[in-house]
């Protein structure tokens, strides 16, 4: 079946992702860089062809002629190699940015003639501003030097570069043996001396070994351990390294209804991965990059728990305004492109218990847990002590009203829960009369959500008080502790969520519907299914013992994985493709998540394992 759109956009499947650990580029099978924001995850583009066309900001680098391609990383890296093979001969590129330390963002480009001899096309379309501004472009001792506003970019390469209708283009043959470099570097306009010249073979072996050496660190090694490896690599180049901060993804407005309006901004780190994040970093034994996380996620949040936010910029930034950026089209037609989000001014009071838990989690793991640390999540207990009972916007941060959902009742009962345990275990002292006051609330809680939440006719918990509608964050409910595995609430809510919540063997988040003329999301039209809701369900049937259904659904989420092993925020079964941002972390950490419950790998350092429920 075909998208409800005329306009011809690659599918997001098409993408490879290259980063250097500060912000990343998106790579087309076809050798386009269609995506890059500069010096950071969240900065301006200079390439948003992703979000239009060649017009808005690309650089091809191809043959010219048509041939067969195959493209993979080299190894445990993130260094992209694509190869066209044609009766004329095989030429390879490979694409990486070399990870920066304190050196300026380079892009590297290199091409190599494997046999005969093949000719080549290069056009660079620099578009500063999200595709909207031109820059002045002048030669200076062989370089294109772009400047426009803050930005300046220099381009380097033995071939000669000819300007042409805005945009640089060049003409050329490689031959076997032949090597053949572009090295594009970016720094601040106002900067009197350019950035130092990157040497193209020595940065792809510095990148090579800096790859190679991370991902020797993992200590997983169970079934479906190249799924695994290639997950935490993505996840890894979607940190920003110098705060360890993690973003979502790297992109803004890939949509998951194509054509539609859902379309988000994510190049952001969000509170509600918290737990995850940090639970797949611990039990992969990346304990370095679990610490940069919670050490991000403390200062993200200082200051009063009335004003925690649900996601934060990558140094800990708070003003993340939405706006829509009216010139470009969208990917397939699908607008607006929102830069920002409007969603972090919602309340959702499930990230108190995602924020508490990590805690916890990293604590028992020896991450440092020291007074100020407990000064803080106390000052987040005694906020949701006062506030757990209102209503929010819940964890898929819904524009229509709040409502009293579920799922965050749930997260309010862990934050308590959480608190509780570090005090018992001598991890977080605390007044008697404290412990008592938080048991007491825990049990409210708990007590609440059992009335209220579970539905008997519908044979699980709901989205939220009062409906029948179904909510894939139940699934988590064993997870987190609040009820045993084999509580058969929690087994006729996974089997419920199963029936009417899978679509063509993939998990929706919820209905679209809600309530008749109003969705719950305040939004129009469906999206796709939201494949960590899939990694959830996968998690769930292992733990009420469905092994071989879980198994088997584990395998069909990894064949839905592109050719380089990435994913996307959602999979359109309509249409047999991926949609929502990419590829996104949200959808990478289950995977690795549901591979570490299926091999019971490293399972002192997981949720489950200190989340044991109270019985309440």
């Amino acid at each position: 079946m075909t998208p409800p759109t005329e306009v011809n956009s690659p599918p997001i499947e098409d993408y490879a992702l290259i980063g250097d650990l500060h912000t990343a580029a998106l790579v087309s099978r076809h050798g386009s860089v269609d995506w890059l924001c500069l010096p950071r995850f969240d900065s301006d583009a200079v390439f948003a062809a992703l979000l239009g066309d060649a017009s808005h900001g690309q650089w091809l680098l191809s043959p010219a002629e048509p041939g067969t391609v195959e493209r993979s990383y080299q190894g445990d890296t993130l260094i992209l190699t694509t190869q066209w093979s044609s009766a004329a001969g095989t030429v390879r590129v490979t694409d990486f940015m070399p990870p920066r330390g304190d050196a300026a963002p380079a892009l590297v480009r290199l091409v190599e003639g494997i046999d005969g001899s093949v000719d080549m096309e290069c056009a660079i379309n620099l578009r500063f501003g999200y595709g909207k501004i031109v820059p002045w472009m002048r030669r200076v001792d062989g370089s294109i030097h772009a400047v426009a506003g803050p930005d300046s970019v220099w381009i380097d390469t033995p071939v000669r570069l000819v300007g042409h209708d805005r945009s640089h283009r060049a003409s050329f043959t490689v031959r076997a043996g032949e090597r053949v470099p572009f090295v594009l570097t970016w720094q601040v306009s106002h900067s009197r001396h350019r950035p130092p010249a990157v040497n193209a073979d020595a940065a792809l072996d510095h990148t090579e070994a800096f790859w190679a050496q991370w991902a020797a660190r993992c200590r997983f090694d169970g079934p479906h351990a190249d799924a695994v490896i290639r997950s935490l690599i993505t996840v890894k180049a979607l940190t920003y390294a110098p705060t360890g901060g993690i973003v979502a993804a790297p992109t803004t407005s890939l949509p998951e209804d194509i054509g539609g309006v859902r379309n988000w901004d994510y190049r952001y780190c969000w509170l509600r991965d918290t737990t995850i994040v940090l639970e797949a970093l611990l039990r992969s034994g990346f304990t370095q990059e679990a610490a940069a996380w919670r050490d991000w996620l403390a200062r993200a949040i200082a200051g009063t728990a009335k004003d925690v936010q649900i996601m934060y910029g990558v140094a800990g930034e708070r003003r993340l305004a939405e706006w829509t950026v009216g010139w470009l089209p969208g990917y397939a037609g699908s607008a607006p492109v929102r830069i920002g989000n409007g969603a972090v001014g919602q309340r959702q009071l499930d990230v108190y218990g995602e924020v508490i838990d990590a805690f916890m989690l990293g604590g028992r793991a020896g991450l440092t847990f020291d007074r100020h640390t407990v000064a803080l999540i106390d000052d987040l207990i005694e906020f949701l002590a006062a506030h757990w009972d209102q209503p929010d916007e819940g964890i898929w941060e819904v524009r229509g009203p709040r409502r009293h959902f579920v799922h965050s009742k749930v997260m309010a009962w862990v934050a308590f829960d959480r608190r509780i345990k570090l005090a018992e275990a001598g991890q977080a002292d605390c007044a008697e009369a404290d412990l008592r006051k938080w048991r007491g609330t825990r049990a409210a809680i708990h007590a609440q959500v059992c009335e209220h939440g579970y539905s008997r006719s519908a044979g699980a918990f709901t989205q939220y008080y009062g409906r029948q509608e179904l909510d894939a964050a139940a699934l988590l409910i064993g997870e987190v502790g609040f009820l045993p595995p084999d509580d058969e609430r929690v087994i006729s809510t996974v089997h419920t969520i199963k029936r009417e919540l899978m679509k063509d063997g993939l998990v929706m988040r919820y209905s679209t519907a809600g309530d008749g003329d109003h969705p719950v999301d305040g939004l129009p039209g469906s999206e796709g299914s939201f494949l960590a809701c899939s990694f959830w369900l996968v998690s769930a049937l292992h733990q009420i013992g469905d092994e071989e259904e879980a198994s088997a659904l584990f395998d069909r989420l990894l064949a839905l994985r592109n050719d380089l092993g990435l994913l996307s925020e959602e999979y359109d079964t309509r249409y047999d493709r991926m949609v929502g941002n990419f590829p996104q972390a949200f959808s990478h950490v289950p995977l690795v998540q549901a591979a570490f419950n299926l091999a019971g790998h490293a399972q002192e350092h997981s949720r489950r394992a200190h989340a044991g429920a109270a019985g309440d």
